[in-house]
């Protein structure tokens, strides 16, 4: 898989809207603008916003070619560094007539989302560059009166840094806070609680190396049998990364989704899954007993599962990158990036998150 160059201060970063377009909406842009001010004057990064980007969510959901054509404009732009989603939705799918893969391998960059932009992140695996499964616009980079430290440290020590050996812990604290976004809560911060559960191993042990691969199983469906779902082969020694949205879909419904992959014989070719956690911890004991299940179903009763990693949907969120090897030590439960998923490396202060 191609490497992006690391980001450094001064580095132009895009954002899209490649799904949902809220972003742009009267009532929500505030958002935009505190992510903006944080990217630049936290981060150092310049901003571009493209030009469909704040248009709003009814533009956004009718014109799906416009969305690609500022996604390929950002992977054609040389200036361009970085590319961060503004937030996920229910239709990044419709994108794929509009994609040009030769444009986005020939033009490695950061590329950043999670949820629905799971659909992205199979993009970016079929050009064959490494992607980051991680915060967005909205949410992570507009998140009222501060970001969290875990997350902000994900970005630091992943993105900005040669972070190879790096460990990723879990987070001390988690939120199931829920603060309506409304410019009149904009000095309200979530309440944070003490972490009761960190990494969970479910089943299986010992240690394994892989590049993870995955998303959002709530996207899934979409996806499968589509010309940026992996076949079989592709799946072979790969890391499932899996994590659910903040429509915490029921245990049945990722009963289905998991015997699907199932039915693919990809859950006895992969080394072993990864397992976001889920928001709110709502379901949270169900799916640990829907995954012991399904495993058996299989005969993957020994495939290590690591549970409850902050990924995704989970409040604060860290960074995964796929394409690069990490390793994964389920009896101590810890994880390690064995490579750095960027290239033109500078010297990294290993701290972990």
């Amino acid at each position: 898989m191609i490497k992006p160059a690391m980001l450094k201060k001064g580095d132009k970063i895009a954002i899209v809207s490649l799904s949902w377009g809220g972003i742009g909406d009267e009532n929500l842009i505030h958002k935009y603008y505190i992510a903006k001010d944080r990217l630049e004057n936290e981060f150092g990064l310049e901003v571009v916003t493209m030009p469909n980007t704040l248009k709003g969510s009814k533009f956004i959901y009718e014109h799906p070619e416009a969305r690609a054509q500022d996604l390929m404009d950002a992977f054609e732009d040389e200036s361009i560094k970085g590319i961060f989603c503004a937030i996920g939705g229910d239709d990044t799918i419709r994108l794929l007539p509009y994609i040009d893969y030769e444009i986005i391998k020939n033009n490695p960059k950061v590329f950043m989302g999670y949820s629905d932009t799971t659909s992205n992140h199979f993009m970016m695996h079929k050009a064959g560059i490494v992607s980051f499964y991680g915060p967005s616009i909205m949410c992570e980079f507009g998140e009222y009166v501060k970001m969290f430290d875990y997350t902000r440290q994900a970005v630091e020590n992943i993105l900005f840094s040669d972070c190879k050996d790096y460990e990723i812990k879990s987070s001390e604290v988690w939120s199931n806070d829920f603060v309506s976004w409304k410019e009149e809560n904009m000095n309200i911060a979530k309440k944070l609680i003490p972490e009761e559960h960190g990494y969970e191993t479910l089943q299986g042990s010992g240690v394994i190396t892989g590049q993870l691969l995955g998303g959002c199983i709530d996207a899934f469906p979409m996806i499968v049998g589509t010309e940026i779902w992996p076949t079989k082969e592709e799946w072979k020694d790969k890391i499932l990364l899996l994590e659910t949205s903040e429509e915490k879909p029921s245990p049945t419904l990722i009963m289905f989704y998991l015997r699907n992959l199932g039915a693919q014989g990809i859950l006895n070719v992969i080394k072993g899954i990864v397992v976001g956690k889920p928001q709110d911890e709502e379901y949270y004991d169900e799916y640990k007993e829907v995954y012991r299940k399904v495993m058996k179903e299989f005969k993957c009763e020994d495939l290590p599962i690591l549970y409850n990693v902050n990924i995704g949907h989970a409040y604060p969120t860290g960074i995964l990158p796929l394409g690069t090897e990490v390793q994964i030590d389920f009896d101590d439960k810890k994880i390690h990036l064995i490579e750095s998923p960027t290239k033109e490396p500078k010297l990294c202060q290993k701290k972990s998150m």
